[in-house]
């Protein structure tokens, strides 16, 4: 059994309690005007190009096995119909101007690194989160993934935005100790605006975990112009789930808008920034639930 990832960040402390490493997957069934990681969206490999850090050395075009590259006059050319996603010109790129985004791995090649920080989590109250994009699209492997690690002795944090099949969270759900769960608008026309989606799914699937007595750390995005009114709403909804154990607001920011035009892919990144000020609103709103 194989998944695609796109990156396996280690020391992680914003993905859960305490240290932690975090599985990034391939492929989510959202598209956020706002998505900090482009690179998750399709589930298709996808290799960046950053323009900045090439040094016109030509070792893309000498390993690209279709001539999808070309350099003439130290000016670096990437035809991308001819790319068939293989990742030989990134692991050869002298200086990160290229990274591949999709590698596949199974369960047996992640587990060993994955349980090197032990230690760590253990002194930290950490452990190990499957993250995306969305993971649960790929919900079989990432089952068989945390069992294994639940049976190492591991902390397990699944983070989904919810948009997934209610089977997917009964895949995972025996292997989870916490689910830290996406909440992006409760009104509906305010998330298919935001996400292309409806959020009807989203909220009967955490019901379904609150249900089912799953601990829930609930994320909500607070990105001005877009769900900034959702706020109240959702800490209104929030007040009937007794297993939420936290709610916490994730300020919305545009770090992510080299990797757009790495991807050559359209940036719809908001402008505005939000304030100390609303951040501390936000907080208050949903602390009140």
């Amino acid at each position: 059994m194989k998944a695609r990832i796109f990156e396996i960040k280690r020391f992680a402390v914003h993905d859960g309690d305490g240290i932690r490493t975090t599985v990034f997957f391939k492929g989510c069934p959202l598209n956020c005007v706002w998505c900090h990681n482009p690179e998750g969206i399709a589930f298709k490999p996808q290799t960046a190009y950053y323009a900045h850090k090439c040094i016109g050395c030509g070792e893309c075009a000498g390993a690209c096995p279709t001539q999808a590259y070309q350099i003439a006059d130290s000016i670096h050319r990437f035809d991308a119909a001819r790319c068939i996603g293989c990742g030989k010109c990134a692991e050869v790129c002298p200086n990160d101007a290229l990274i591949f985004y999709g590698r596949e791995v199974t369960v047996e090649e992640l587990l060993p690194l994955l349980l090197e920080d032990k230690d760590f989590y253990a002194n930290s109250g950490g452990g190990v989160t499957l993250s995306g994009g969305e993971c649960l699209m790929q919900a079989d492997f990432c089952a068989e993934l945390l069992k294994r690690l639940k049976e190492n002795g591991i902390h397990t944090a699944v983070d989904t935005c919810g948009f997934v099949p209610q089977e997917s969270l009964d895949r995972v759900m025996p292997y989870t100790h916490i689910f830290l769960y996406d909440i992006k608008a409760i009104n509906e026309a305010v998330h298919l605006a935001c996400t292309g989606q409806s959020n009807r799914r989203i909220l009967e699937n955490i019901r379904y975990l609150n249900q089912n007595d799953c601990k829930i750390e609930v994320r909500i995005p607070y990105v001005p112009g877009y769900n900034d009114s959702e706020m109240a709403p959702a800490a209104e909804f929030l007040s009937g789930l007794r297993n939420v154990t936290k709610v916490r607001i994730l300020p919305y920011h545009n770090y992510a808008r080299s990797k757009y035009e790495a991807l050559h892919m359209p940036d719809r990144l908001p402008k505005t920034l939000p304030s100390d000020e609303e951040i501390q609103a936000a907080e208050s709103a949903v602390a009140r639930r």
